[in-house]
Formats: structure tokens, C-alpha cells, sequence
């Protein structure tokens, strides 16, 4: 019976009124589940605790091994008396299409027979053999026993001594006799459970069971080593129904699909020969299933094709390999190093097999995509640092960005343009277009002289993506931006594309995340190298790199972001890519301000002196003698070829038509002229300054008409 509980309180109103008792019954307890549910509960937590699976599975595991072994001894010994193994090896032979090696195994398993044929026709003919032999072998032992106890009989002088050998030998016999009744029953007792011991053994050290009875691996970061066994497992478990078949079928000649494994950089490379009925597109579509496979990050392995049918080549990182820095660039680490534009190629990093990736700039336009911050700007310079140390080679430099990337090509390009705003872009613009004049310029000179040389100019835009993306539109309402043909930067471009490498006029472009809107098709396909690093998506890198390079194994969107800064993947024939492949991966040199600092420095004193224009100046009324001062800049002399060069980016529209007659003429109206130095035209700056001080006297001008 529930026994009451007597509460004592005072009510709250009124505050001092009387205490009152109440009674305030227990709570019913809870009824009680049935006897068969709290069992069952029970059970099932037994049945499904973490203890009991893992005993099950460990039973389970251990019996397996038994049964597995067994299966692997009968196979042993059943390929051990027939032409078994024989047959399984010309069969694999077949399947990877190797019928010389196929024909080899079916002449093994013919002498394979032939002499077992001869074992068994001797069998018929051995007992009487070994009956004779025996009759014999006991004949000879008695005699030289009988023999011997002679000897020991004269030699003691007693005659019983003649059987102390033949009895020694009874005696010892009867030993061995009686050792055998004392060990017989325990071996026969024991012996079953050696045999299941042996079995167990087999089946373990070969792994004979299920996976899931298997326990748990906790695999090491280092991962393991690339051996031939593991590249086979690793295709065989691929997830290809045909590719498993045919594995499968070879049993442990799978081996013979592959090549050697060479060491290669970081990693190790091996070709991988498809068995028939396997397309190579079904190994490359199972990239991350098969680096794990081979306990390797995506990242660490790369598919591509050889120019060999039906096969695929395999580059395996050592683990952790691709998160080490490389080396310094040797444009750092060698202060004499120079560069040749048209010979040479700029040192630009490493590619996986550890050797140097060098880049020829020759007549190439040149496009680096990536998201930000992957080392776009870095990558697009170090180029550019190399070819400085040509001094032929001419700079005019846009950097849409603005942050000081470029400011060390200051006293090197002849026009660097560095902001973001709208102004900017319309100065960019106006430098590309320059730049397009000069390619018509150089054009026109070309028609009249076909073997006319031409100093390389190369026109770097980077972060080009905000000018094509620039809503700004000038007094006739055309667009800087866009990419329509009403847009000036992008019909500046692509004109640059079209013609600009026969007169050595270069569009070297780095954009962000590259899509149609701030990436045109027509602009993109016009450079003849495409790099990009890290990217989102397959379609990105399509548009970085094009249809057939990420068909063939090109993978940037595969890059990890922020984990593989300056790592590229290439496409170009200025750098040297295996055969069969259409792109190649590249980890570039990183650069940093300081060392660039350094290295403009030394590019700068191969020159006479650059003067750097912040932006092209189009006024039409030009002081001729000022602006000659201003192009000459420190420089005590300058060619008069590059005197009109620099008059020209100065004001297209001033000097654009400019000859040497018509420096000549600025310059004699003053008393002075341009004159030989080392046998070549030249501008001296001392002679200018000469004739503005007479044309001070004078109190004249001379403008540019």
C-alpha cells in the first residue's frame, strides 16, 4: 500500500495565516515492461555492442583463414602435379594481348607434360627396380657387417664378436620401433591440429578472407611504397568491370600489364598496358578511387596517355612529396644569368619528375588563369624577369590590380600603369592600342622590307579580367570593356592575336577565375600558352586550357586551392611536354619583391636608361626637344631607331609618323643633328641640350607638326 506524505506550508494569502496540513499522495510508480521485452532488450544490446562485433568478426576471421589456406594449398599442390599454372599464364598472356609470350607458356606446358608422361611410364617398372635394389642393398649391408665383426672377433679373439655389429644394427631398429609406438598416438592426436595450424597460417599471411572480417587499418601518413602487387590491386579494385575480369583471369601475372617503375622526381611513374575491352577514359574518370587505392591523396597521382595504344602512364608522389617547397629560381641564385629572347627560355620552375621546366617566349602570346591568391601574379612576373635581362626587349605594363607588384619595372617598362579604377583601365586600354599601332607600324615596314627585324615589345596586362569587365565608354559611346566588337580593349587584343607575333608584338594577359564574361573565347584561344593554376570547376578549366588538354589528362581544377600556390598546369609548345600529352604540370620558382628588386636592377644597368610613362599622353602640340630630353632620360646616347620608338609611345599622334629625317630636321634648326657613334646613328644628349640652349637664345620653338 503507497503510504501518504503529510506536506506542511502556509498559504500566501493571508501572509500569516495559519499553517495547514495537506496530504499529498505518491506517485504511481511506472509499470513495469513484461519480462519477454526486457529480455529482448537485453539481447540486443549484447548482440550489437561494439565487444561482441568485434569478437564475431575476429571468429569469424580466424575460421576463414583456415578455409582459405586449405583453398590455397590445394591450389598449390593441384598446379604442382598439373599443367594448371601453365594454362592460367598463357590465358593471361592472351588477355593482355601478348600472343609471343602467350605461345612461350604453351610450349613450358607441353615439356611439362611430356615429362610427367615419362615419370609415370617409369612407375611401372620401378618396384621391380627397387625390389632388386633392395635385395641388393641388404645383401651388401649384411656381408660388410658380418664383415666387420670378423675384424673385431680377431682383433679381440673371441668368435662371438662376429655378430656384435648385425645385432647392434637389430638392436637399433628395435629402438626406432619402440620410439615410434611411444610417439604414434600423441602425433596422430596432434597432427590434425598442426595441419589446421599450418592452413591458419597460410590463409593469414595471405589475408584469405572477406574484407569485412578483416580488421580495421589505421594507415600511416607516409603511405606505401609503389610496388607492382599494389598498382594491380589498386587497377583490379578499380570499380571496372571488364579491367577486374581480365585481372582476375592473369591471377598473379597481373604484373605483366606493366611496364618498369621508374623513379621519376618526387614520385615514381610506371605505363600501365590496358587489357582489350578497356578504354583508357575509364582509368582517367576514377582518378581519386585509384589514388586512394594506392593510399595517395588526388592530388599525388596523375593519369595520362602515352603515344602507346591502349595504355595509360601513372606518375605516383611519394606521400607529402608536392607539399615541399622547391628551389630558388636561378635568375636569383646566378647574379651573371642573361636571357635570349629568341633562343632561350625562361627558367620557370620544376615539373613532377623533379627536372626543370623552362619556358620559350619566342613569338608567343601567353594567358595565366587561377583563383586569387594561388600565385597568378608571381608566376606571370618571373617571366617577365627573365626576359628583362634581354635588353632588346621592350615592357608596357597595365596591373589592374595596383598594389605594387610590378612598381620594380619602374626605369625598365616604358609605360606601367598600376590601379584598379575605371581611369586606369582606359589607360590600359589606350597603352594596348598603342601597342596595336605599333604592330601596323611594324607591318607597314615588313610590306616594304621583308627581312626588316623588329625589337620585341611585349604588353603585359594583368588582372585583366577588370578591364574586359569595365562599364566606362568613351565620347563615341563605344566600351572600353565588354566583348563585343564595339569593346576597345577586347578588339585590341585580338588584333594583337591575329598579327602581333610576325612583328614580335606580345599580349601577355593574367586574369582571375576565368569565365566568357571576363574571358572572351576569342581572346583566350589567341594565346599559344595557356597556364592555369588552381580553379573551381572542369568547365573553368576547359576555358584556361581548352577541350583537348583537359581531355588529355589536364587537371587544374583538381589543384588544391591555397595548398598548391604557383603550381601550373601548361599548355604550349614552348615547353617541353612527353610525348603523347598535351599539357604538363608545372611548380614554379617563387620570386619574391626583394629578389625581383634585384633582378630589375640588373636588367636596368644593360640599358642606357628607360623613361617610365605612367600613362600614353595624347596632346597634339608637343614640345620636339623636351620630349627628345625625356625619352633620352639619364642616358648619355641613344640609337635614333629607339629615339622614335620611345617618341612614338610617348605621342602616337605626335611622333607616330616620325623618320629620321624629321629628328634630323628638330634638331639642325637648332645647329645640331644626330651623329655616328661605333658606327651607328645616334642621339647624343649632350647635343640636345646644346640646341635648347640655342633655341633659348633665339626665343623660338620647334613643335611637332
Amino acid at each position: 500500500m503507497t503510504e501518504n506524505v503529510i506536506n506542511l506550508h502556509k498559504p500566501t494569502d493571508p501572509p500569516n495565516g495559519p499553517t495547514v496540513l495537506t496530504v499529498v499522495p505518491d506517485p504511481a510508480p511506472a509499470p513495469r515492461l513484461p519480462l519477454w521485452i526486457r529480455s529482448g532488450r537485453a539481447i540486443r544490446t549484447a548482440v550489437t555492442h561494439d565487444v561482441t562485433k568485434t569478437s564475431a568478426r575476429a571468429a569469424a576471421r580466424h575460421a576463414l583463414y583456415v578455409y582459405g589456406g586449405t583453398r590455397i594449398v590445394t591450389r598449390r599442390a593441384w598446379e604442382a602435379r598439373t599443367p594448371a599454372r601453365y594454362e592460367r599464364l598463357m590465358r593471361a598472356a592472351e588477355a593482355a594481348g601478348n600472343l609471343e609470350e602467350a605461345r612461350e607458356w604453351e610450349e613450358r606446358g607441353q615439356h611439362f607434360r611430356e615429362a610427367r608422361h615419362r615419370r609415370r611410364m617409369d612407375l611401372l617398372h620401378s618396384p621391380i627396380e627397387a625390389a632388386k635394389g633392395a635385395a641388393v642393398s641388404a645383401g651388401t649391408g649384411v656381408g660388410l657387417l658380418v664383415a666387420l665383426g670378423v675384424c673385431m672377433a680377431i682383433a679381440t679373439k673371441d668368435v662371438t664378436e662376429v655378430v656384435t655389429p648385425l645385432m647392434a644394427v637389430i638392436k637399433f631398429i628395435n629402438l626406432m620401433i619402440t620410439i615410434v609406438q611411444v610417439v604414434w598416438g600423441p602425433a596422430v592426436t596432434i597432427g590434425p591440429f598442426l595441419a589446421l595450424l599450418a592452413l591458419w597460417s597460410v590463409g593469414a599471411h595471405q589475408k584469405a578472407a572477406p574484407s569485412w572480417s578483416l580488421p580495421e587499418q589505421h594507415r600511416s601518413n607516409e603511405g606505401e611504397p609503389i610496388t607492382p602487387s599494389i598498382v594491380v590491386k589498386a587497377l583490379r579494385d578499380l570499380g571496372v568491370p571488364a579491367l577486374r575480369n581480365a585481372i582476375k583471369e592473369m591471377g598473379d601475372a597481373g604484373a605483366a600489364m606493366l611496364g618498369p617503375i621508374r623513379i621519376a622526381g618526387c614520385g615514381v611513374e610506371v605505363d600501365v598496358t590496358l587489357p582489350s575491352g578497356v578504354s583508357t577514359i575509364e582509368v582517367q574518370n576514377r582518378r581519386r578511387k585509384l589514388a586512394e587505392n594506392l593510399t595517395r591523396h588526388e592530388h599525388e597521382v596523375f593519369i595520362t596517355i602515352p603515344p602507346a595504344a591502349r595504355t595509360v602512364r601513372l606518375w605516383i608522389a611519394d606521400s607529402g612529396a608536392l607539399d615541399e617547397p622547391i628551389g630558388p629560381s636561378p635568375l636569383v641564385t646566378d647574379e651573371t644569368a642573361t636571357a635570349d629572347y629568341k633562343k632561350g627560355k625562361a627558367p620557370w620552375g620544376q615539373d613532377l619528375r623533379g627536372d626543370a621546366a623552362a619556358l620559350s617566349l619566342f613569338q608567343r602570346h601567353l594567358l595565366v588563369t587561377g583563383l586569387s591568391n594561388q600565385g597568378k601574379t608571381a608566376s606571370l612576373r618571373a617571366l617577365a624577369l627573365w626576359a628583362a635581362l634581354d635588353r632588346t626587349v621592350e615592357f608596357r605594363i597595365a596591373d589592374l590590380k595596383g598594389v605594387g607588384d610590378w612598381a620594380m619595372f619602374e626605369g625598365l617598362a616604358t609605360v606601367l600603369i598600376q590601379g584598379p579604377t575605371d581611369d586606369d583601365v582606359v589607360d590600359a586600354t589606350e597603352m594596348v592600342e598603342d601597342a596595336l599601332e605599333e604592330m601596323n607600324r611594324r607591318i607597314r615596314v615588313r610590306q616594304q622590307d621583308p627581312k626588316a627585324v623588329f625589337s620585341p615589345l611585349v604588353v603585359i596586362v594583368d588582372e585583366a579580367q577588370v578591364a574586359f569587365m569595365c562599364p566606362v565608354k568613351d565620347d563615341q559611346k563605344n566600351p572600353y570593356g565588354g566583348s563585343k566588337a564595339t569593346s576597345r580593349y577586347f578588339m585590341a587584343v585580338r588584333r594583337i592575336h591575329n598579327q602581333g607575333r610576325a612583328v614580335d608584338v606580345l599580349m601577355w594577359q593574367g586574369t582571375q577565375d576565368p569565365t566568357d564574361q571576363n574571358l572572351p573565347k576569342l581572346v583566350r584561344e589567341g594565346a599559344h600558352t595557356r597556364a592555369s593554376l588552381a580553379l573551381g570547376t572542369e568547365s573553368q578549366a576547359r576555358m584556361a586550357l581548352g577541350d583537348k588538354a583537359v581531355d588529355g589528362g589536364a587537371a587544374p581544377h583538381l589543384l588544391r586551392q591555397g595548398l598548391d600556390k604557383g603550381t601550373l598546369v601548361v599548355a604550349s609548345d614552348g615547353i617541353t611536354v612527353p610525348a603523347g600529352q598535351a599539357s604538363i604540370t608545372v611548380r614554379t620558382h617563387y620570386i619574391n619583391d626583394d629578389e625581383a628588386e634585384a633582378i630589375c636592377a640588373r636588367a636596368k644597368a644593360l640599358r642606357d636608361g628607360v623613361t617610365t610613362l605612367r600613362a600614353v599622353d595624347r596632346t597634339e602640340e608637343r614640345d620636339a626637344l623636351a620630349d627628345i630630353l625625356t625619352v633620352l632620360g639619364d642616358a648619355p646616347r641613344l640609337l635614333t631607331q629607339d629615339v622614335l620608338k620611345r617618341l612614338a609611345v610617348l605621342s602616337e599622334d605626335a611622333y607616330g609618323a616620325w623618320t629620321f629625317s624629321n629628328l634630323k630636321d628638330a634638331m639642325e634648326a637648332f645647329g645640331e643633328e644626330p651623329r655616328k657613334s661605333h658606327g651607328r646613328m645616334s642621339v647624343h644628349r649632350d647635343h640636345v641640350l646644346r640646341a635648347v640652349a640655342n633655341r633659348d637664345e633665339t626665343g623660338s620653338a620647334s613643335a611637332s607638326e
